[in-house]
């Protein structure tokens, strides 16, 4: 998990990777709010948490949910790490396609094509996921 959460902050902004990294490390507890973020972020103001936060569900890395009878809504995590970069890479894959078009598409399978027989096993596990 330790590479799969590394490899997920580095696709994040500073901001939303120290916020995803309290959440995929369990540093704030499920259901939570921008209060509980702020705790462990003091320096910060809490708009800027809430702005954070706000662009991290709208990339659907959180989830939020209205919390009854409060103001304030809670968040979770849409997924973990890997489920991040799942998504991601499928996302960033596409965008090649989109703008390179073949050449994309024979650059992924010049690259598949490399591969030893024990990784393209692997992938063929994590494609089944």
């Amino acid at each position: 998990m330790a590479d799969d959460l590394d490899r997920a902050l580095e696709v994040l902004g500073p901001l939303e990777a120290r916020t995803m990294r309290a959440v995929w490390t369990g540093q704030v507890r499920e259901p939570f709010t921008v209060r509980d973020v702020l705790a462990l972020l003091p320096e910060l103001a809490y708009t800027t948490v809430l702005t954070t936060m706000r662009r991290l569900a709208d990339k659907g890395v959180l989830v939020a949910d209205a919390a009854v009878g409060r103001k304030a809504h809670e968040y979770r995590a849409a997924g973990c790490p890997a489920d991040f970069l799942a998504a991601e890479s499928t996302r960033q894959a596409a965008a090649a396609v989109q703008r390179y078009g073949d050449a994309a598409l024979a650059a992924f399978a010049a690259l598949l094509d490399a591969l030893e027989p024990e990784q393209r096993a692997k992938l063929e596990r994590l494609r089944s996921r």
